[in-house]
């Protein structure tokens, strides 16, 4: 009887590993079988459609402030500061400060947009390989090395005007600069302008990021045959 079950054992064993090996073999000729170009093109045309989708999703009313996943609190220390600010009667006040922060965001995203677009059009054949193997931030970071020091000058004059319109944001930096001296906020959330303008491409990162993993999930439903060829090649 135990004889039976240790045969019976080993040969679901070894057809897993069939199984698995197949699997793998299938998977890498189909990569193999695209070109660079379509590489190249499917991942382009993922990045735009993610790109687009982002600016659209948080360039508007609540595209940030109304979003969880990208709503800018204030930072660290005086988040909690803030809390005991509230039951002084403060409250109303800082929540207009948190308000115009993502109001700010908002603004400032749709700036993005030609500048996204840009660096994909610039995609080399290499980005495009890496991108398509590379882990679930490889997108993140291909944005972030490509546009995150252009982006950032084009989004703090907006984020500035309209951060300038809430009193208590000369207020925030100047707590906020005598807090990072003593260690409790980081040097580079010392000043509102700059800390909203990072935390606004953070979002945008992430969103986009999120959108293109989406394509990955689903190139049949993007109705692009390009996508499904590309991407279906890594299911």
């Amino acid at each position: 009887m135990q004889r039976r079950q240790f045969t019976q054992q080993v040969t679901l064993t070894g057809i897993t590993l069939l199984l698995w090996s197949v699997h793998r073999h299938a998977w890498a000729v189909s990569l193999s079988d695209l070109s660079n170009q379509d590489a190249a093109q499917g991942i382009r045309v993922a990045l735009e459609k993610g790109a687009q989708a982002a600016v659209a999703l948080l360039g508007r009313p609540d595209g940030f402030l109304g979003n969880p996943k990208v709503r800018i609190p204030l930072p660290g220390y005086l988040e909690d500061a803030a809390k005991l600010l509230k039951f002084t009667g403060q409250g109303p006040q800082v929540e207009e400060l948190v308000t115009s922060m993502n109001r700010a965001a908002e603004a400032a995203v749709p700036m993005g947009r030609d500048l996204l677009l840009g660096a994909v059009k610039s995609m080399s054949v290499t980005d495009a390989k890496n991108i398509l193997t590379g882990g679930e931030d490889s997108v993140t970071r291909f944005f972030a090395d490509r546009t995150r020091v252009p982006l950032g000058d084009k989004f703090l004059p907006i984020v500035t005007r309209a951060t300038d319109r809430v009193g208590l944001a000369q207020r925030y930096n100047a707590v906020a600069g005598k807090a990072a001296g003593m260690g409790l906020v980081k040097q580079e959330d010392a000043n509102i302008q700059r800390y909203v303008t990072g935390k606004s491409l953070d979002g945008l990162y992430t969103i986009i990021g999120e959108e293109e993993r989406k394509i990955r999930q689903d190139p049949v439903g993007t109705g692009s045959a390009v996508l499904k060829k590309v991407f279906g090649a890594l299911r």
